[in-house]
């Protein structure tokens, strides 16, 4: 049996992975089957992505304080126009 030599994969394709492990649309064995890499080592990919998912919507923390500041109301949508939501119309 040959020793397979070490691997370095970009974030990119660490993404990619961990992406469709959180989809759930595949069981571990399969994707690790998919993209050759073992299965303990997506897990580790997936939860640091999970960790570290709320740094991409702003700096680490801040989100955290502003919640606590206004009562929690940051984290609940307000409605009205503008906010996204989509108004019903009478037909």
């Amino acid at each position: 049996m040959t020793k397979r030599t070490r691997r370095t994969h970009s974030p990119a394709f660490k993404a990619k992975v961990a992406l469709a492990a959180i989809k759930g649309e595949k069981t571990l064995a399969e994707l690790a089957q998919q993209f050759d890499v073992h299965p303990n080592q997506i897990t580790a990919w997936k939860a640091q992505l999970v960790g570290s998912a709320a740094e991409v919507f702003g700096a680490s923390g801040s989100s955290t304080r502003a919640c606590k500041t206004l009562g929690g109301a940051a984290s609940r949508p307000q409605g009205g126009p503008g906010s996204g939501e989509l108004a019903a119309h009478p037909a």
